[in-house]
């Protein structure tokens, strides 16, 4: 597969016409103004795109060397506001190829912002009055906030109409015959110029033809005005309003330049402004009103009486070095059209020609052009992943996939659920069944029953190679068209499984030599520390104690010796003190309302108080935490640094600052652990960090009914995770086979950071179980965990390996799922609140054997 990837294959399938590279000049663009791009491929241009490092320094530079004060006020400073704002104004129109007398600019938040200005002022006659009322039609390939707009005008008493694409073609057709051309009743039509889903370019000369009458998207009497939703199409393609003259044109400036977000514009052509209505007033959108009466007259500039407050004039001003820069780098944006259009096409053709041995395709790309033209089309690519039975893999899968190749895709439906549902055949009853079934927007459900709720999609930018496109295609081969893909899939069912006992000389079933937790442990120690010396404990409750527990549980509990006759039985046990660093082996250990006592109650955060995890650091797998009851500390250590300790008393003085931060989706309250211990981590990881601490101040409930007292630490989904010693045997197997090297069980176990290690006599079986109970504690089964790339770093090295998450995709039918999570259940028992190794596991089945995962739109990995 080596010639189809090579840049020879490259240009011989580019079209001559089409301009790669900027002359040469690309190499050099990427190297000097996207440096934080090495070993990362970038492909969600559709998403947003990236600024050049060029940009943020003159922006920068002009803010250093000059005095910006609020444009409202009639200062020097502000003078030099409003005289530059107004610069930038002519700049976007310039850009745009119109004029002042053509168009207003009108400053917002965004693109959404900008549709829901025009909903609120557009000109609409309700229904009820003696005239014709108004409709607003939009395009079912449109952005959630263009479909939004119907919202306010159903408050309005306005029928909206979705139209699909196909029916554009035909509205030829509702052409009205002259009598009923005359009516006024204003009427909307709103489409993409580029779908934000497939790329789809849909004709400018829409514009003209519906404006003329002679496209109709509907048969009704009135003239028709058109919103052109540019968002997409500007990032990479011109577009010429003195042509093209759309009524509304909303954008967002982050799509082109990547900075500044949270700026977008309405341009108005200025024949419709006169008639757009307007009832709130805010600062400096009024000539004079009274305070004490309903008097209010508005500013003459249709851009002041629309822009309520102060505008966001530093960020205005950032545009003006944006529009300079994206000239100076590229040429201009028909270049830019060229260029990204060529990495497409490219990508396209090659993606299109895979197939499996048996000829099936490797996927399904939802396109409505054949990307010959790049008028017709955009730099995006939509698709869905297949097997060689042509079965859909799910697109979370191949994001996580991707993740381990350093490739960044978007995935879902991509606020675009009109497309969704064309393309990919879902119709609106499996909309709302999914619904049903716990799956919203933006969520990592990507399969229901067999069929996909959404698609993978890449996009290209001006600063996009051919490197690019070449890693990503190299993906696709490497994880979909390498040899051991066709292996048969593990069985998840324990009825489809044969029993193979897990020796009973496995390193991890021998714990009576273990000794109290050590707090001093030398480098080579921390090189391999699986020789860090454990609490020894054989406790195990008496025989009636027990049956009664079982009985607790459930009364339909079923005899955990199933097959063969062994106990099931917990190995190992481990907390993690810090999130995402290493993890400190016990033997017996005390649980309180969030699970074990100390398991995450602590994490690194970056300089912006944001959690970091072995995804963006993975050398915190080699800092190694440990907790010694008795002196009422924790002990941290690492190779090369001090040990240094933490005291477990909470910090609740004056000094302790309670802070708000998240873990995944829920919220926690936590306090800095001060400068010395984050001195010591920025130290290690060489860049600013901090450890801070949850407080118990606030509970992390996320969800569970607050009757109990159960509540959550610092993870993502559950107090516990569980694995089965059979399970991840049969999983060994598997990748060695892949890697072509033995592997240590010790090794697996640990790169799956579970909290429970447990000896079945049937692998995979504990995805069977509803409840179980281990020793005087009762637990909840949650739901099965999905795997990340977590699992893919050496707990001992810090060093990645794609060859985990691909094997455990593989082996387990297309999914990651491996382990399950537990919530305790208090029981009312005379035994103290201890989980210990040798403790007996006595699972209770649940009636349906089709465990699903956690409602969350976060990756279910233990950090």
């Amino acid at each position: 597969m080596a010639a189809p990837l090579s840049f020879r294959a490259f240009q011989a399938t580019c079209p001559a016409r089409y301009e790669y590279g900027y002359g040469g000049c690309l190499r050099d663009l990427r190297h000097r103004e996207f440096p934080r791009l090495r070993g990362i491929t970038y492909l969600d241009h559709a998403g947003s795109a990236l600024f050049p490092e060029s940009l943020l320094e003159a922006f920068t530079d002009d803010l250093r060397n000059n005095i910006y004060g609020n444009p409202h006020s009639q200062n020097i400073s502000s003078k030099l506001t409003y005289d530059t704002i107004e610069h930038v104004r002519y700049r976007i129109l310039q850009h745009f190829h119109t004029t002042a007398e053509d168009y207003t600019v009108i400053f917002t938040s965004g693109c959404t912002a900008a549709l829901k200005l025009v909903a609120e002022a557009f000109p609409w006659t309700p229904e009820g009055t003696k005239q014709p009322s108004s409709r607003f039609c939009y395009l079912t390939d449109s952005h959630t906030s263009v479909v939004g707009m119907r919202g306010v005008t159903a408050s309005m008493n306005v029928l909206s109409v979705p139209i699909k694409p196909k029916e554009m073609l035909l509205s030829g057709k509702n052409r009205l015959p002259a009598e009923e051309q005359n009516c006024t009743t204003p009427h909307l039509f709103s489409y993409p110029a580029q779908s934000n889903f497939s790329g789809t370019k849909y004709p400018l000369s829409w514009i003209q033809d519906i404006k003329s009458g002679k496209l109709c998207p509907i048969k009704i009497p009135g003239k028709w005005f058109v919103l052109l939703d540019a968002a997409s199409y500007v990032s990479s393609s011109p577009l010429d309003l003195g042509v093209h003259q759309a009524d509304f044109v909303p954008i967002s400036f982050y799509k082109i330049f990547g900075f500044p977000t949270g700026l977008g514009a309405l341009l108005v052509n200025n024949r419709i402004a006169p008639l757009l209505r307007k009832t709130y007033f805010g600062g400096g959108t009024a000539a004079a009103y009274l305070a004490g009466e309903d008097f209010y007259f508005p500013r003459k500039s249709i851009a002041e009486r629309f822009e309520d407050g102060t505008v966001s004039f530093l960020d205005i001003i950032a545009l003006k070095h944006g529009f300079d820069v994206l000239e100076k780098l590229t040429g201009g944006m028909e270049k830019i059209k060229q260029h990204t259009f060529a990495l497409a096409h490219y990508t396209y053709t090659v993606l299109s020609t895979l197939k499996y041995a048996n000829g099936a395709p490797v996927v399904r790309i939802y396109s409505d052009t054949d990307f010959s033209n790049p008028d017709a089309q955009g730099p995006i690519i939509n698709f869905n992943v297949l097997d060689e039975n042509g079965e859909v893999i799910g697109f979370s899968q191949v994001d996580k996939m991707a993740s381990l190749y350093n490739i960044h895709v978007r995935t879902g439906c991509f606020c675009n659920t009109g497309a969704c549902q064309m393309h990919l055949g879902i119709s609106n009853e499996d909309i709302q069944r999914n619904l049903q079934a716990g799956h919203v927007c933006g969520d990592d459900v990507d399969l229901i029953d067999g069929r996909p709720t959404g698609s993978v999609r890449i996009s290209f930018g001006y600063m996009s190679s051919f490197e690019d496109a070449q890693a990503f295609l190299k993906f696709i081969i490497a994880t979909r068209l390498s040899k051991s893909e066709t292996e048969i899939p593990f069985q998840s069912s324990v009825t489809k499984l044969t029993t193979e006992s897990v020796p009973d000389d496995h390193p991890s079933f021998n714990n009576a030599d273990k000794l109290s937790p050590i707090l001093h442990i030398s480098d080579r120690e921390l090189r391999n520390n699986s020789s860090a010396r454990k609490t020894t404990v054989n406790w195990q409750p008496p025989a009636s104690e027990a049956e009664s527990i079982r009985a607790a549980v459930s009364e339909t509990a079923v005899p955990t010796c199933r097959r063969g006759g062994k106990p099931i039985t917990v190995t190992n046990i481990y907390l993690y003190p810090i999130k995402s660093c290493s993890a400190f082996e016990v033997t017996e250990w005390p649980v309180g309302n969030r699970g074990l006592l100390y398991d995450r109650n602590w994490m690194v955060v970056n300089q912006n108080g944001v959690c970091m995890t072995q995804k963006q650091e993975p050398r915190l797998c080699l800092v190694f935490p440990s907790i010694d009851l008795k002196k009422n500390v924790m002990v941290i250590q690492a190779e090369g640094m001090d040990p240094i300790h933490v005291s477990l008393e909470e910090d609740t003085g004056k000094e302790a600052v309670i802070s708000e931060s998240k873990v995944c989706s829920h919220r926690v309250k936590t306090y800095d652990c001060g400068e010395v211990i984050a001195g010591w981590f920025s130290t290690l990881l060489s860049h600013p960090c901090r450890l801070i601490r949850q407080s118990s101040d606030m509970k992390n409930t996320k969800g569970l009914a607050s009757a109990t007292n159960i509540s959550l630490s610092l993870v993502n989904e559950a107090q516990y995770l569980l694995i089965n010693v059979a399970s991840i045997h049969q999983l060994k197997e598997h990748i060695s086979a892949r890697l072509g090297e033995p592997l240590e069980m010790e090794e697996i176990i640990r790169r799956f950071r579970a909290n429970i290690v447990i000896s079945s006599p049937e692998s995979f079986e504990e995805e069977e179980w509803a409840e179980i109970s281990i020793g005087a504690l009762q637990f909840q089964v949650m739901g099965p965990c999905s795997r990340c790339q977590i699992i893919c770093i050496d707990q001992q090295s810090g060093e990645r390996n794609k060859e985990f998450l691909q094997s455990l995709s593989a082996a387990r039918g297309r999914k990651t799922n491996f382990g399950i999570y537990l919530m305790n259940q208090p029981l009312r028992s005379s035994l103290p609140d201890i989980l210990s190794v040798g403790s007996q596991v006595l699972p209770v089945l649940k009636e349906n054997t089709e465990i699903q995962p956690p409602t969350s739109s976060e990756e279910k990995c233990s950090g």
